[in-house]
């Protein structure tokens, strides 16, 4: 294919536009062949590339965009208001064709409302699930949805499974086990939301339903693809975020204690920090908006550089795999 074209909503996250011009600058030296299209106020822009006078500039495209969308605004806002946001402007260059994809760490309410608005979803699909991978005994599964859809009916969640299969397959996984999380594991617990979703997922044969899975189950790896609404799922990642952290701070307040626990820390110290490689949720960083006719991936809001370019990583895996037409090919024989 030509060269990969990601158009970047500069104006999102935690660190603002300077951390984000960073680590787009950073991933055009890993990747030779990436352009970027950075959307945001023109004149900002120019001043932080100015500060990387480095920089290959011949793959950098400024568009101006001189409105922006608050963690506060409301989606039903953005869909009446703000067009010339840099969230809507960056959705924009994929929907006239200029970009492949679209990446932005801003309000993901909004991000998914302008999302639906502008790039339309698949055929089959009634709304897009962010979806991600987390680190699990046996390597990874893939959560969904994280935050886009904070209540789902049983007819959604059926269709974020089917999503969640198809992507797991074309990671390389043969019959992926697809599995809702749950409270419990027997068939009579979970709200009827749950139940019902679970009756719907019974009588679809062209998925491996391997019924209900609670949080440790998540953890262990019991299933490839694990499907909630968005309100469960954004507690579950947010919480997890919280407890790795909270567990690297206990133990690096352990080995500092005494002699003992520095010599303790010393030995450890290498084993601990594979470990933290491998947990780091900088690592995981990027969730896809699955179920749109166009690539948009969420960056978290609080990623630093090394988590946003994790997300440019992920972006340009969408953009080779070409997967929303894979997706909607796969989706349009499951759901035929």
């Amino acid at each position: 294919m030509s060269a990969p074209v990601i158009a970047v909503d500069t104006m999102g996250g935690d660190f603002g536009p300077r951390c984000i011009v960073q680590a787009c600058i950073e991933s055009l030296t890993e990747f030779p062949l990436l352009r970027l299209i950075l959307v945001g106020p023109h004149d900002l822009l120019a001043a932080l590339l100015a500060e990387h006078p480095h920089a290959d500039l011949q793959r950098l495209h400024l568009h101006a965009a001189s409105e922006i969308v608050t963690m506060d605004d409301r989606p039903s806002r953005m869909l009446r208001s703000l067009p010339d946001s840099s969230m809507r402007q960056a959705l924009e260059r994929v929907r006239c064709g200029e970009a492949h994809a679209c990446l932005s760490a801003g309000n993901t309410g909004a991000l998914m409302a302008l999302s639906c608005h502008v790039l339309k979803t698949l055929p089959g699909i009634d709304r897009p699930a962010m979806v991600t991978a987390i680190p699990t005994l046996q390597g990874h599964a893939l959560l969904l949805d994280l935050g886009a859809n904070l209540d789902c009916p049983p007819q959604a969640l059926s269709q974020f499974a089917v999503m969640g299969s198809v992507l797991a397959e074309l990671q390389g996984l043969t019959r992926p086990r697809v599995a809702l999380l749950n409270v419990g594991l027997e068939t009579i617990k979970g709200n009827q939301q749950v139940r019902e979703t679970a009756e719907l997922l019974r009588q679809m044969p062209d998925i491996h339903y391997v019924g209900f899975v609670e949080g440790d189950g998540l953890y262990r790896g019991e299933a490839d693809v694990v499907v909630c609404d968005g309100f469960v799922g954004n507690v579950v990642l947010k919480a997890s975020e919280g407890l790795a952290a909270m567990i690297a701070l206990r133990l690096k307040a352990q080995f500092s204690q005494g002699l003992r626990g520095r010599l303790a820390g010393w030995l450890a110290l290498p084993l601990l920090r594979r470990l933290q490689g491998e947990l780091r949720p900088a690592r995981y960083n990027g969730a896809s908006l699955l179920g749109l006719r166009g690539i948009v991936v969420k960056s978290h809001g609080s990623a630093g550089v090394e988590g946003l370019r994790s997300a440019i990583r992920r972006t340009l895996w969408e953009i080779d795999e070409n997967l929303p037409q894979r997706l909607g090919e796969r989706l349009g024989q499951r759901l035929a």
